[in-house]
């Protein structure tokens, strides 16, 4: 069994797990709002920001200065305490880092091209910025790490992707702790790219709504530390799947979506029923949801509590499978209520397959969750996560 000793994490409900906590259970995301200079041709558009002050990248890492490895930072320091415990147990050379990207400094070199074309100076601006792989290279050299460090991109799904790594790396007897999580920030080239897709709402997603339009995109980081040590929770089986179908597009049955939760339960040993909450991947486009809804009711029925919360986080990319896993954690941890589907600006649509949304904040009744994450091309990964009685 691999347990998670400790997380961390921020995004638009706040800063560190307490704050994060608190906002969850309101139903209230402060970093979730109208924001401007993101957009082309489009003054505003609703988006999840991390918002306060963030630590500084010292000159020494220069090459690694990015606000996605700042967001790092702020996720690292709520778990340095447990990190550092295991560095001094089993050394530098066993301690393995998986990291999930979409963006990684994209925006870095969107503002150095921007800057070039003006003939302006752009004197902070170095390449590795905005390598797919900066993110686990700078958290490995920043805490002199020796073990396994590489970065997965998989679109929305990478860093569900780096939690199930982090897993086989201490199975296989590669690293005995394995740092697993992600980042994304906001980023022109995504937030417009989702717009000439059609699939960015242009107010705050409504996901299962009737008039859901697409998503809101949101900025994030979270991390988790993965070891064989007994903890209050453990990761209790994973399954991931490729479609192959379409770049963009969901299979039109889900059958990938079917085949990944139905590996994490038998990698579990559990049955449908056992599981207590789904957290839905739910972004709130009009396929997405329709899909999903579609495997969760042909697997669950409506027996099991389901919602997505990125009406309250945004859609943080490549982050999206590790921030989820960690408020599924949170939930766990602190025995929040389940958090509910936002219905006040659109209803529930109802051609979409029976299934158990929450209307209403309820208890967790069985302690296992279930955390979709289903990316462009197919790419499907599900998490399940248990407290340990």
């Amino acid at each position: 069994m691999i347990y998670i000793s400790a997380f961390g994490m921020l995004n638009a409900l706040g800063n560190n797990s307490a704050e994060i906590a608190a906002n969850l259970v309101r139903g209230v995301a402060p970093g979730m709002r109208v924001r401007a200079g993101w957009l082309r041709h489009h003054p505003e558009a609703v988006l999840g920001g991390v918002d306060g002050e963030l630590p500084a990248i010292p000159e020494a890492f220069s090459a690694h200065r990015s606000r996605n490895n700042q967001l790092l930072l702020a996720a690292l320091a709520q778990i340095q305490p447990q990190l550092d415990n295991a560095i001094a147990q089993y050394g530098r050379d066993r301690v393995a880092v998986v990291m999930g990207t979409s963006t990684s400094g994209l925006n870095e070199g969107d503002e150095h091209v921007r800057l070039t074309l003006n003939n302006e100076a752009s004197l902070n601006w170095q390449y590795p910025q905005q390598e797919l792989g900066d993110p686990s290279r700078f958290l490995r050299n920043w805490l002199e790490l020796e073990g396994p460090a590489f970065t997965l991109s998989t679109a929305c799904s990478s860093s569900a992707r780096a939690i199930i790594s982090g897993r086989r790396l201490i199975e296989a007897g590669l690293a005995d702790v394995a740092l697993v999580g992600g980042a994304d920030t906001l980023s022109r080239m995504p937030i417009g790219g989702f717009h000439s897709l059609e699939s960015l709402s242009p107010d705050l997603c409504q996901p299962f709504g009737r008039d859901r339009c697409g998503i809101t995109i949101g900025e994030g980081a979270a991390l988790m530390l993965l070891t064989r040590e007994p903890q209050p929770i453990a990761l209790l089986g994973v399954g991931e799947s490729s479609d192959a179908w379409h770049i963009s597009a969901p299979h039109p049955e889900g059958a990938g979506a079917i085949r990944a939760i139905r590996q994490a339960l038998t990698d579990a040993n559990l049955q449908p029923d056992e599981v207590g909450y789904i957290n839905l991947h739910g972004t709130a486009t009009a396929l997405n949801d329709q899909i999903e809804s579609k495997v969760v009711h042909d697997l669950f029925g409506e027996r099991v509590p389901c919602s997505s919360t990125k009406h309250l986080t945004g859609h943080t990319l490549g982050a999206a499978g590790i921030t989820e896993a960690a408020i599924s954690a949170l939930i766990l941890q602190q025995n929040l209520p389940l958090p509910p589907q936002d219905f006040s600006v659109s209803p529930i649509d109802p051609t979409l397959p029976a299934c158990a949304i929450l209307r209403q904040p309820q208890p967790l009744e069985r302690p296992v969750i279930l955390s979709n994450s289903f990316a462009f091309g197919g790419n499907n990964a599900s998490i399940l996560l248990g407290r340990c009685v």
